[in-house]
């Protein structure tokens, strides 16, 4: 049994099953791990949700920020964005089947793979032990499996409060959890966030750094996908760490790792740059 994780699909579904080919992947005897964002962007998004759920326990994958903004639009009241490519999803005749099984997602998998190894979509709080990492992303699984899922993803969106503290509460707290999980890309020393850098190392505020560049108290492996501008890249990094988006909807690859043997495999994408 092999163990792959896979990052960023966001409807590339073309490219999925072509890198599932090069793995010579069976479900039967092999398993994956998806970093989140299956849907949005790339042309094949309902393709992508249908072929992850068909996997079953074969395949585990953890919410993105694009995930949840599928469920925000569908469940939330959301308005679309202009470029969102989540039509056939929402029109499609399972769309039911297929939205109650992507709120069902966890935003965060941790098991020992030869060494403690968590993934999540956009990484891992360095203030956060693993535990408690663990502990709140059930609060916001809870939640999204709870009765108020559809109040939380009305008001999820939002950049306050950009800092966790132990003592928030209410949909506060929600927010920072599932920004800290799906949208996370530069912090302070502090672990205050910043939402308006989206782009490569360069482009780091005054006083802000990739998250990875903090040192952490564990050298858990860390697995994440969200930032395709880092190419897999994660230079200057001060945590064990494995980033996974290497920008398929983007012109760039699909990129898979050998959670056993630590190999990187990739397809080329088939959208235009």
């Amino acid at each position: 049994m092999t163990t792959y994780a896979i990052g960023d699909l966001q409807g590339c579904h073309a490219e999925f099953i072509d890198l599932l080919e090069v793995l010579d992947f069976d479900p039967r005897r092999d398993r994956l791990w998806l970093a989140g964002d299956l849907v949005n962007r790339g042309p094949g998004s309902l393709a992508c949700l249908r072929e992850a759920m068909a996997l079953g326990d074969a395949a585990v994958s953890v919410l993105g920020n694009h995930d949840l903004h599928l469920l925000a639009v569908a469940r939330g009241g959301a308005e679309p964005r202009r470029k969102d490519t989540l039509a056939a999803i929402l029109e499609a005749p399972d769309r039911e089947r297929l939205l109650d099984w992507l709120q069902s997602r966890p935003l965060l998998v941790r098991e020992a793979i030869g060494e403690e190894t968590l993934m999540t979509h956009a990484g891992l709080l360095p203030h956060w032990s693993l535990d408690q990492a663990q502990g709140l992303a059930a609060e916001l699984e809870a939640c999204l499996s709870g009765e108020h899922a559809g109040v939380f993803l009305r008001r999820m969106y939002g950049n306050s409060p950009t800092c966790w503290r132990d003592d928030l509460e209410g949909i506060d707290r929600l927010r920072v959890i599932v920004n800290v999980f799906t949208r996370m890309r530069f912090i302070d020393a502090a672990g205050c966030l910043d939402f308006d850098a989206k782009e490569g190392l360069d482009s780091a505020p005054p006083g802000f750094a990739p998250w990875f560049r903090y040192p952490r108290a564990d050298d858990a492996r860390l697995v994440f996908g969200h930032w395709a501008a880092l190419g897999g890249e994660t230079p200057g990094s001060r945590v064990n760490v494995q980033a996974l988006d290497t920008g398929c909807v983007w012109g760039g690859r699909l990129t898979a790792l050998n959670l056993d043997s630590g190999e990187r495999i990739s397809v080329p994408s088939r959208q235009r740059p």
